[in-house]
C-alpha cells in the first residue's frame, strides 16, 4: 500500500505568524516556511519551544517570501541540524541575506539587554534564540529557482512557485507527493497592488491552504493616483500641525511603497519639499535590492525613484539620535507593528507631543503596541518607560500588502476544482471564522477546515482530508492579547489612579490590599503544588 501524504501545521494555525506548513510522505519531509510567532509575548514564546519535528529528519524547505514570520526560524532550522536545500526565488534569496542576518543580530542584541537588567542579577542568563552567524549559514542554503519551473525538493516531491503578488519575491507553493496535488497560498497580494503583479496560480487541487488575513475586512477599489491623495492629505495634516509625521514601516516592500508615493507627490509639488529620513538600516538593505531587480517592478521608472534627494537613509545609531530634535519631517522607521527596531525611539521621542502624528499603513497583530495605539491607549509601555499618547493616531489601509476577504474568496474559486480540502490558515479568530463561513460559497462540494497548532491531517487524492493528531490546547488563548498587555495597561495607569484617592492613608491601604491579593494567588498555588506532590497518582 502507497504512503499517503501527510500535513502538520506547525504554525499560522488560528494566528497570522509562525507559518510552518510540514508535508510527510513516507520518511521524507518538506517544510513549506519556518516562520517566527510575532504578536504578544506570550506568542513570541512558542519560538523557543521545541520544534514540532527534528530538523535533521527534514529533506528541504519551500519559501514562500523573506517577512520574518514566514522564514524567521530557518536560522534555528540550521542550528538544530537541518543541512538541505532553501527553495525560493532569486529575490527573497537576496532579501534573506539581509533580513536573517538582521534577524540574529537582534536577537543577540534583545539577549544582551535582557541580561543586563538589574532584576535578573545574579540569575542564569538567556541565549539567543541564534545568532547572526546561524542566520548567515541559513541564507547560504537558499536555492534560487524560477516562477513557474519544476524542481524536485525532495525525493517523491516536485513542486513549481507562482507570483503571489504579496511583495518582492513572494509566491504561491504548488506540491505533487504520492499522487496528491496540494496548493499553498503563502501570503497573497491585493490586485493592483504597488510594485508587484496580479497573483497568478493553476487550477484543480486535491487539498488548497489559504491565507486568511483579511478574510473578515472589504476594502473600497482604490487606484494609484487615489492612495497618492489619501497619502498627500496625511502628510499635509501632520505638516500643519507642526511636528513630525512618524511612520511605523514594515523595512521590506512597505517602505518602498511609500518612498514611491512620496517621491511621486514631490515630484509633483502636492508636497512641500520636506525632509524624509528612512530610519532603518534594514530598509535601506532591502532598498538596495529593489534597486537590483527594479526590472521586474511595476508603477516604477527604475531604481532612480529611490535616490531622491529628500531621501535620507540613516545609519548609525548616532544618525538616529540626532532625529530628537527634528520637527516637521517625515520619518520612517521599523518594525512595522512596533513591537523593536528604532521605532520605539522615535513613539517615546512623539507620541506625547500633540504636534506630532503617527499614521499607520500595515497590519497590526493582536497583542502588539502599534495595535494597542490604534486602538486608543492613552498612554503605553514602551522600553520600561510609561508614555503619555496625545499625538494624532492616523490609518491609512491602502497600503495593503494583503489581499481582502472578496479577493481571498476569488483566490480560491480559482482553484476550483478542489476536490478534498481547503484548509483556511494565517488569520485571526474573526478573519478564520468570516472565511469559513464564505469559503463553500465558492468551492461547493469542498470540505473547509480551520485547523489548530500541532494538527496532522492526511491528505489522500480526491478525497477529503482526515485529522490524524489533534492541536496543542494550551495555544488556544495565546493568539491574542495576554497578561502581559494587561500589565502594560495597569503599570501605566496605576500611579494616576493612585494619585486619584482622597489621602495617604488610603493610598497606602489600596497597595497594601494589592499585595494581599497577589500573596493569596501565590500560597494557592504553592498548596496546589504540594498537594500534587503528596497525592498518589491514582488518587489525584
Amino acid at each position: 500500500m502507497n504512503a499517503l501524504l501527510t500535513l502538520t501545521f506547525n504554525g499560522a494555525a488560528r494566528t497570522v505568524t509562525g507559518s510552518c506548513h510540514e508535508f510527510a510522505l513516507g520518511n521524507t519531509r518538506v517544510l513549506v516556511d519556518c516562520g517566527m510567532f510575532q504578536g504578544s509575548r506570550t506568542l513570541e514564546a512558542l519560538n523557543s519551544d521545541p520544534l514540532g519535528f527534528d530538523p535533521r529528519q527534514v529533506a528541504a524547505v519551500i519559501l514562500t517570501h523573506a517577512h520574518i514570520d514566514h522564514s524567521g526560524l530557518l536560522p534555528r532550522l540550521a542550528a538544530e541540524g537541518f543541512n538541505g536545500p532553501i527553495w525560493c526565488t532569486q529575490p527573497t534569496a537576496d532579501l534573506l541575506e539581509y533580513m536573517l542576518a538582521d534577524a540574529g543580530r537582534i536577537q543577540e542584541a534583545d539577549t544582551a539587554r535582557r541580561n543586563r537588567r538589574r532584576d535578573r542579577a545574579g540569575e542564569e542568563p538567556f541565549q539567543p534564540l541564534y545568532t547572526e552567524a546561524d542566520a548567515l549559514a541559513a541564507w547560504s542554503m537558499c536555492r534560487p529557482v524560477d516562477l513557474k519551473q519544476w524542481f524536485e525538493p525532495a525525493a517523491d516531491f516536485r513542486a513549481r512557485l507562482w507570483n503571489a503578488g504579496h511583495i518582492l519575491g513572494s509566491a504561491s507553493v504548488e506540491i505533487e507527493a504520492g499522487g496528491t496535488r496540494v496548493m499553498c497560498s503563502g501570503d497573497i497580494g491585493p490586485e493592483n497592488k504597488a510594485l508587484q503583479p496580479d497573483p497568478e496560480a493553476p487550477a484543480a487541487f486535491d487539498h488548497v491552504l489559504c491565507e486568511s488575513t483579511y478574510g473578515d475586512r472589504s476594502r473600497e477599489p482604490i487606484t494609484q493616483a487615489g492612495r497618492r491623495k489619501l497619502l498627500e492629505v496625511e502628510i499635509r495634516g501632520a505638516l500643519e500641525r507642526g511636528g513630525n509625521l512618524v511612520v511605523p514601516t514594515f523595512a521590506l516592500e512597505r517602505t518602498q511603497e511609500l518612498l514611491l508615493d512620496i517621491v511621486a507627490l514631490l515630484q509633483a509639488k502636492a508636497i512641500p519639499p520636506v525632509p524624509v529620513f528612512i530610519d532603518s538600516p534594514l530598509a535601506s538593505q532591502a532598498t538596495t535590492v529593489f534597486k537590483r531587480h527594479a526590472d521586474k517592478l511595476e508603477d516604477i521608472g527604475g531604481s532612480a525613484t529611490f535616490d531622491h534627494p529628500q531621501l535620507h537613509f540613516v545609519e548609525s545609531v548616532q544618525e538616529s539620535i540626532r532625529l530628537n530634535a527634528v520637527s516637521g519631517a517625515i520619518i520612517l522607521a521599523a518594525s512595522g507593528m512596533c513591537e523593536g527596531g528604532r521605532i520605539r525611539h522615535h513613539l517615546i521621542h512623539n507620541l506625547h507631543r500633540r504636534e506630532s502624528t503617527v499614521l499607520f499603513v500595515g497590519y497590526q497583530a493582536a497583542g502588539t503596541l502599534g495595535r494597542v495605539i490604534l486602538e486608543g491607549a492613552q498612554r503605553v509601555r514602551i522600553s520600561g518607560q510609561d508614555v503619555h499618547v496625545r499625538a494624532a493616531i492616523r490609518r491609512i489601509d491602502s497600503y495593503s500588502a494583503h489581499a481582502d476577504q472578496g479577493e481571498l474568496l476569488d483566490w480560491i474559486a480559482e482553484r476550483a476544482p478542489v476536490r478534498g480540502s481547503l484548509f483556511l490558515v494565517h488569520g485571526e479568530e474573526g478573519a478564520l471564522e468570516a472565511m469559513r463561513r464564505l469559503a463553500p460559497l465558492r468551492l461547493p462540494g469542498t470540505a473547509v477546515a480551520v485547523p489548530e497548532i500541532g494538527e496532522s491531517w492526511e491528505l489522500p487524492t480526491g478525497a477529503a482530508a482526515r485529522r490524524i493528531k489533534t492541536g496543542r490546547i494550551d495555544l488556544a488563548n495565546v493568539a491574542g492579547r495576554d497578561w502581559q498587555n494587561a500589565y502594560a495597561e495597569f503599570v501605566t495607569s496605576l500611579k494616576r489612579d493612585l494619585a486619584r484617592i482622597g489621602n495617604e492613608e488610603a493610598r497606602q491601604e489600596a497597595l497594601t490590599q494589592m499585595r494581599e491579593v497577589l500573596d493569596s494567588y501565590a500560597a494557592h498555588q504553592h498548596a496546589h503544588r504540594q498537594r500534587a506532590r503528596t497525592t498518589p497518582p491514582g488518587e489525584r
